[in-house]
């Protein structure tokens, strides 16, 4: 039985908590690309791909480097080149799935709420995890798989990280702070493939790890089937969840929330006085008032024709000039990280001529540096904050603005315009670290690409928070 919003809103800390842990452990996982990779070469991905050189005593000689590297066994197991350009070719197929999913998956959820695509992405993901399992007990017939369960586990981490936005519309003033912080925890989920590579690395085996972890994704599905609501979460212009308990007791619709909500009570108000004025006959100019009024909830509602005349349709907000470049250089930014993570090894490898150790230490240490984002995410909602209780909603009446001890009305900022400012020093914040980024990542030298894994990863943080906090 599906929770009330009522009971979802006395369970928000610990769905607030716990969501942040399923983020880090189920959600972009596949940006931990690097360690996945080593894994399964280890595992024999698509070793059949590779064949032994028909002369092998070349291969050692100093002037054929090119077919020594080519031919190298990790784990028993060929490695080669076609196997890297399988491989990589399924991270793709999972990562694009991974970011281009976001538009449908909005409209879903605009329908259905947050906890059937909870549920569907729960179950994905245990399934990718089955997959991978079952592909690496007979990785020569079955290295096929890996398409597939990529495909579920870039499509379940979305689902799991989409829904999980929803959740700080139910903390008022903390909201930007938990945005912040889901959006931090879903850009540190990076490091959950190096970590788990740390166990395999101990002699854990791989198959085992991936069922233990089909296993906490089941967790993930019974801790939203218990304490995730049907209805979804009211936006951030609506009203605090605590008053509309309150007045619960009115008896409107569950799902009436924010400016619908407060109209519908204010009619209820404006009902009562006629109904008292109605008694006394020396009050006809609320009586005309009073024609003009429902006598029935189910037409309470108020429509406004001013507030549907001045807000867009939505086909105008999506071929808005800013939308359109926003999300222009969103998908640009977006491609340049994702390409520079599934190339990573490759470029490791070229710098420290094949040595599988050396690139193994750093891919570990780039894992490691994705909890930063939970640090830094933070950051950049108190950037978008920047000042805005300090701003007028432009709905306030004159009367209730504030006065100086002289009797002078403080002239505040608007609302509106100090959020376009907040959201313009943090783009250009977030697109100065990353021209920094692209000048260290093209510099030939080893030490250095730990700057460039750092500067990666804030910007990762940064880009998604501000696109966040601004929609």
């Amino acid at each position: 039985m599906a929770p009330t919003l009522a009971t979802a809103h006395q369970r928000r800390w610990w769905m607030a908590s716990t969501a942040v842990i399923e983020n880090l452990l189920f959600s972009a996982v596949l940006l931990g690309w690097g360690s996945l990779l080593i894994m399964l070469k280890s595992e024999g991905f698509y070793s059949y791909l590779c064949t032994y050189p028909e002369n092998i005593t070349n291969s050692s000689t100093p002037g054929n480097n090119t077919e020594a590297e080519s031919y190298i066994e990790l784990n028993g197991w060929l490695i080669c080149t076609e196997q890297d350009e399988m491989l990589n070719l399924a991270f793709t197929v999972g990562s694009f799935l991974l970011s281009a999913i976001s538009l449908p998956l909005g409209i879903v959820m605009d329908k259905y709420g947050p906890r059937k695509l909870r549920l569907l992405g729960s179950a994905c993901f245990a399934v990718s995890c089955l997959m991978i399992a079952y592909g690496a007990s007979n990785p020569n017939s079955l290295s096929v798989l890996i398409f597939v369960s990529l495909s579920l586990n870039g499509f379940g981490g979305m689902c799991m990280t989409f829904t999980s936005l929803t959740l700080p519309n139910m903390f008022g003033d903390l909201r930007a702070t938990l945005i912040a912080l889901m959006i931090g925890s879903y850009a540190s989920s990076a490091v959950t493939f190096p970590g788990i590579k740390v166990i395999y690395d101990l002699g854990a085996p791989f198959i085992t790890i991936l069922i233990v972890w089909a296993a906490c994704a089941g967790l993930v599905f019974f801790n939203c089937f218990f304490n995730w609501p049907l209805e979804p979460f009211p936006g951030p212009e609506d009203m605090d969840y605590t008053v509309k308990i309150k007045f619960s007791w009115l008896g409107f619709d569950h799902k009436i929330t924010g400016k619908q909500f407060y109209k519908q009570v204010t009619t209820v108000g404006r009902r009562l006085s006629v109904g008292s004025s109605m008694k006394n006959p020396k009050e006809p100019a609320a009586l005309q008032d009073g024609s003009k009024l429902c006598l029935s909830t189910v037409d309470l509602e108020v429509k406004c024709p001013g507030e549907s005349a001045a807000s867009p349709s939505f086909m105008q907000s999506v071929f808005s000039p800013i939308l359109l470049l926003s999300l222009v250089t969103m998908c640009i930014t977006q491609l340049r990280l994702i390409f520079y993570m599934g190339a990573m090894n490759k470029m490791l490898e070229f710098l420290v001529d094949g040595d599988l150790e050396t690139v193994s230490l750093y891919t570990s240490i780039f894992g490691v540096l994705q909890l930063l984002c939970l640090i830094t995410a933070p950051v950049i909602g108190y950037i978008m904050d920047w000042k805005l209780k300090e701003c007028e909603d432009g709905t306030e009446d004159p009367d209730e603005k504030e006065t100086n001890p002289g009797g002078k009305k403080k002239k505040k900022r608007d609302r509106q315009i100090q959020k376009i400012t907040n959201a313009t020093r943090a783009f250009a914040f977030t697109n100065l670290l990353l021209v920094g980024f692209g000048f260290t990542c093209l510099v030939n030298n080893l030490p250095l690409q730990i700057l460039s894994f750092i500067l990666h990863t804030i910007v990762r943080g940064f880009i998604h928070s501000a696109r966040s906090e601004e929609h």
